[in-house]
């Protein structure tokens, strides 16, 4: 590609005492492109997320970011401050349990609005109509704006954690299993909507999931994990229709058991 990476990984290591969580991993994500961390359980997917997402120091390596001016900085270089107002705006985060990142005894409206005034927006009456907007976009009712998550369903509480972290419109997404708690039919909606907004708004997004089906909907490329260490990316396609690595191969044919 012409246009340099959004995001690019280098060397990275991270240990948990004798255990190798990620070892010399390295990835690059380009802008408005998704790219799906696959593997199974204990492979270092969530490990990896945390550091690229500057919530955890790795032991080695970098992560490089090309923020909105063009600039490349280096991560966990940056200054306490700077990465915090990456995270309140330039950067979205959901998680499987939307409860990590909403607040349940405030209301729906209140919680989009929060990342609003943490990015600097003060006008209320604006604050409000941007948040009656994003409930609509994510299919929740504009009119239930003044209800606190703790009402609402898990697909709800899972809408309403995407139009908080979309509302400051990041350009990069960190998407942690964003579907794996709940019902088959509620998590074909959600996807749904997500590969609709993150399209739409041309949203770079890393998503760590352990469900190929997911990767495939989602991401136009994919990184394979397996013991701390990416042992195939390429084409989402590609690597499910025809895996080159033993273990992707692996993987691949115990969803085709199922």
């Amino acid at each position: 590609m012409s246009t340099p990476p959004l995001l690019r990984a280098e060397g990275l290591c991270l240990s948990y005492g004798a255990l190798a969580a990620l070892d010399q991993v390295g990835l690059a994500l380009w802008p408005g492109e998704v790219l799906a961390v696959v593997g199974e359980s204990g492979s270092g997917k969530t490990s990896l997320l945390d550091v690229l997402s500057g919530r955890r120091t790795p032991d080695a390596g970098t992560v490089l970011y090309q923020d909105e001016s063009g600039a490349t900085r280096e991560v966990h270089a940056m200054a306490a401050p700077l990465l915090r107002r990456l995270h309140r705006s330039d950067w979205g985060f959901v998680h499987q349990d939307p409860r990590e990142s909403l607040r349940m005894e405030i209301s729906a409206g209140g919680n989009i609005g929060e990342r609003l005034m943490e990015s600097g927006r003060r006008h209320y009456g604006a604050i409000r109509a941007t948040a009656a907007h994003w409930l609509a976009e994510v299919e929740i009712d504009p009119a239930r704006i003044d209800e606190p998550p703790r009402r609402f369903s898990g697909g709800m509480r899972q809408r309403l954690q995407i139009a908080r972290a979309l509302v400051t419109h990041p350009r990069l997404l960190f998407m942690d299993e964003p579907t794996g708690g709940l019902d088959v039919s509620v998590q074909a909606r959600i996807l749904d909507l997500l590969r609709r907004l993150v399209a739409r708004h041309r949203i770079a997004a890393v998503l760590v999931t352990h469900d190929l089906g997911v990767a495939r909907l989602l991401a136009q490329r994919i990184a394979v994990m397996r013991a701390g260490r990416v042992v195939e990316t390429g084409l989402t396609d590609q690597v499910l229709d025809d895996p080159l690595h033993p273990y992707s191969q692996l993987l691949v044919s115990a969803v085709l058991r199922v």
